[in-house]
């Protein structure tokens, strides 16, 4: 009896181990030079952040709610900031700054939504919101 309970056991931890990868949320962070600062939270499952920074006084924000979102914020050069929402299914933002002052932030709340950016140059804002399902949105700026 006592045998029977530990094998049943030991096999209801396994599958249990063996389950937590596919809800498990991933984040990945790199930041070179200094001054450089990065937050958010995950709340969900299946949330993929991915943040890089090079430079100084770059901050970066995501916040991931739901499930199978995925964010990747990169930056290069001083004092540019990046924000990103996801509030759903399978939403997908990306920002990419290159410069200085750059200040960038997406909003997405629905199912299916792909918002991607790119700034270069110096002081370029960008505001992108995405509401409902399957929304597609691009932008690139060159600020002086």
């Amino acid at each position: 009896m006592i045998r029977r309970f530990t094998l049943t056991a030991a096999v209801a931890a396994l599958i249990g181990v063996a389950s937590l990868p596919a809800s498990a949320n991933d984040l990945f962070i790199t930041q070179y030079g200094w001054g450089n600062a990065t937050g958010g939270v995950q709340m969900g499952t299946g949330q993929t952040m991915g943040i890089y920074q090079n430079g100084a006084w770059n901050t970066a924000v995501g916040q991931q709610y739901g499930h199978g979102n995925l964010t990747a914020i990169g930056q290069e050069g001083i004092g540019n900031y990046a924000d990103t929402y996801q509030d759903g299914l399978f939403n997908q933002a990306g920002i990419g700054q290159f410069g200085n002052g750059h200040s960038a932030t997406m909003t997405q709340v629905g199912a299916g939504n792909v918002a991607a950016g790119v700034q270069v140059g110096n002081n370029c804002n960008a505001n992108v919101t995405q509401a409902g399902v399957g929304n597609v949105s691009a932008f690139v700026q060159a600020c002086p």
